[in-house]
């Protein structure tokens, strides 16, 4: 398969990346009702963020935050209301449809419900964008044995849709959206109608596209564990705004609102909630401690120290995550003996790390 990947297409981009989606205070402003009932609802609000060549970067949001306004204002299907947004060095703010075709050929994009043609075949749905794009018939044929054989189709270039797993046909809207060799891939909730086993199927496939054929895709999301699986960066968007943006596992490992730290704690369940304390408070011996664990923070020493010093400690609720080469979670601990050596010992603990005491 031809490639746009630079010489080492498994490196990942790093800050200095070139930049090839941009957005600068764009905003997107729908109208609803007519006369007394017109008003105006704020789908997208004052986004300025900037997406790097050949890195996966996560939107994520809930229903109603904007994300999928936002990933269509790329392609141009939903126009800005005000602000720029450049793909590939070309303004799309502000264009006309025949302005946008030449930047649309350039970027693919599946969907949530596949969005498959019923009356086509397999082979048929992916050589689609090739025959509007121009594509000879030789050509075309042979881009879709080539892009079906990279899904694991091959086999099934024959049937129709309605022959195919959910799974089955998200791999057939992945191939067609690669059928013209796009830059860019934008994917809209398209594990969301999946089931796990078949999530992890689709997001390797999508990895494989953007590490082996250098292309940058842009996931959008409202699960929190599609974009730990697969994301280099992540945006979390709320009310139209883009409220936390960073690498993956600073996300993750940090969060900074109220937002971010939602989802992450759906997949990220290392701190006991009330329930749970509230049984840990019942059973502990001394006092309950959540110390936060981060790369590079090495508690062992100073619980060691204590220990020697007549403190017993239990590690009874907690867990240690790795994201993109960096450690973090929390561990939930009760610490029992002399209190002014307990006290001495979460005084030590601070000195390191995060250290939050806690009781029903």
């Amino acid at each position: 398969m031809t490639s746009t990947a630079t010489d080492n297409p498994l490196a990942r981009p790093g800050e200095d990346a070139e930049v090839i989606v941009r957005f600068d205070g764009a905003t997107k402003t729908f109208v609803t009702g007519k006369g007394k009932g017109r008003r105006e609802v704020t789908a997208v609000d004052d986004v300025t963020l900037n997406i790097r060549r050949g890195e996966i970067y996560g939107v994520i949001g809930y229903s109603g935050a904007g994300k999928s306004t936002l990933v269509r204002m790329i392609n141009g299907l939903e126009p800005a209301t005000s602000g720029e947004i450049e793909v590939d060095g070309r303004r799309v703010d502000g264009r006309t449809e025949e302005q946008l075709a030449p930047i649309r050929r350039d970027i693919g994009m599946i969907f949530q419900q596949f969005n498959l043609f019923t009356s086509r075949t397999v082979a048929g749905n992916v050589e689609y964008p090739l025959i509007r794009a121009g594509w000879s018939k030789d050509k075309r044929k042979a881009r879709v044995a080539e892009l079906l054989q990279f899904v694991g189709l091959s086999e099934r270039a024959g049937n129709y849709p309605e022959q195919l797993s959910g799974g089955q046909k998200q791999r057939v809207g992945i191939a067609r959206a690669l059928a013209a060799q796009p830059k860019i891939l934008l994917a809209d909730e398209s594990t969301s109608a999946l089931d796990p086993e078949t999530t992890q199927e689709v997001l390797n496939l999508l990895r494989r596209a953007n590490r082996e054929f250098g292309i940058t895709v842009v996931l959008i999301t409202h699960e929190m564990d599609v974009v730990r699986s697969i994301a280099d960066r992540v945006a979390v968007m709320d009310s139209g705004r883009v409220v936390e943006e960073g690498a993956t596992a600073q996300v993750f490992s940090a969060p900074t609102t109220s937002t971010a730290r939602k989802f992450v704690a759906t997949v990220s369940h290392d701190e006991p909630d009330a329930e749970e304390l509230a049984y840990l408070s019942e059973k502990r011996q001394g006092r309950l401690v959540v110390i936060d664990i981060r790369q590079g923070v090495d508690v062992g020493p100073v619980l060691s120290a204590a220990a020697a010093r007549g403190v017993s400690f239990r590690i009874v609720f907690g867990g240690v995550s790795v994201l993109q080469k960096q450690s973090f979670g929390s561990l939930t601990v009760d610490l029992s003996g002399e209190p002014h050596v307990v006290d001495d010992a979460i005084e030590a603990l601070s000195q390191v790390t995060t250290v939050k005491e806690v009781s029903a």
